[in-house]
């Protein structure tokens, strides 16, 4: 059992976040959080407000405010979950998704670099950097080649941890997500069709899918990209390594999962035309996080599926 640490988590308040924040809290650490709460909720913090953790509303852009709240907290290690994850909205304004993701992702290196910070755990993206990738499972060696302004600035941030490494000696670690899932999911970007699809199962509602359904993505449960996150925290390896499965499901299969755990009402999948842009598969290979943070995923899809939908009905 590791020993109770000081943890500050930005987007503490958002689907991810809030489950690091709780994830810390059961094991004992002291936990302050920053969140601006344009998309996280505060009512995904009540029961760690009880147990003691601190929420400070503030904008990332702020980074005045950010290394005064960092230097105050003196953490000894930072969990950068907060961005702008709406990839329709970073196509529409790239400058703003950049203020956040790219000068954002800055004030937080530079507030963990002045405070002395030993660790910071960047939160990435897999698909969106590696694009339409021609290897599946992408491994982390893949040329970056994002279709987006969101995986362009995430990509740009990653750099920018290894910067600060090579210039200042902060520890840093970027984990490439796959298509997150689970309980408080926002379903906001691709990886929120599980909760728009649970959504439609316990209404009575059609989902939807964009083109012939057979795009594929790499599902993995939030509970285990939270062990991702303490196990990099506890790590001193610096860089970039995917979190997911190395699994392909397609938006029709994950229909098909969900409609075996509704109640046996109708839950057809309806299709729209595909949207321009969109990669066609993805999954991520785990194996370098398996090697260098003693790390895998061990949620099977069925059984978070499951889960996520207790919550939904909840």
């Amino acid at each position: 059992m590791p020993r109770p640490m000081k943890a500050f988590v930005t987007g503490g308040a958002g689907f991810i976040g809030s489950n690091v924040v709780d994830a810390l809290l059961e094991r004992g650490d002291t936990v302050e959080i920053l969140d601006d709460l344009s998309t996280g909720r505060r009512e995904n913090l009540e029961r760690a407000l009880d147990a003691g953790a601190v929420l400070h509303v503030a904008d990332l852009r702020d980074g005045g405010r950010v290394a005064e709240l960092v230097a105050a907290a003196s953490p000894e290690a930072i969990f950068h979950l907060g961005a702008q994850i709406d990839v329709r909205r970073a196509v529409a304004d790239p400058r703003l998704d950049a203020d956040i993701n790219v000068g954002g992702t800055i004030n937080v290196l530079e507030a963990a670099r002045r405070a002395g910070v030993r660790r910071v755990v960047n939160s990435s993206t897999g698909g969106a950097i590696y694009g339409d990738a021609a290897s599946i499972p992408t491994g982390e060696d893949y040329p970056p080649a994002p279709m987006a302004p969101y995986g362009q600035s995430k990509h740009s941030a990653e750099g920018y941890c290894g910067l600060y490494h090579r210039l200042h000696g902060v520890s840093t670690v970027s984990l490439r997500y796959a298509n997150v899932y689970g309980p408080r999911q926002d379903p906001h970007g691709e990886g929120g069709v599980v909760a728009i699809f649970c959504g439609k199962l316990v209404e009575g509602g059609s989902p939807l899918a964009f083109g012939d359904g057979l795009q594929t993505r790499d599902y993995v449960f939030v509970g285990d990209v939270v062990s991702a996150n303490l196990a990099a925290a506890a790590s001193d390896w610096v860089g970039s390594c995917n979190v997911g499965t190395g699994t392909e499901t397609t938006v029709i299969a994950l229909a098909d999962a969900l409609r075996s755990l509704g109640d046996g009402g109708p839950f057809s999948l309806h299709h729209a035309p595909p949207r321009p842009g969109e990669v066609n598969r993805s999954a991520v290979d785990p194996s370098l996080a398996r090697d260098v943070l003693g790390w895998e995923s061990r949620v099977a899809l069925g059984e978070g599926l499951r889960r996520t939908l207790d919550w939904v009905r909840a």
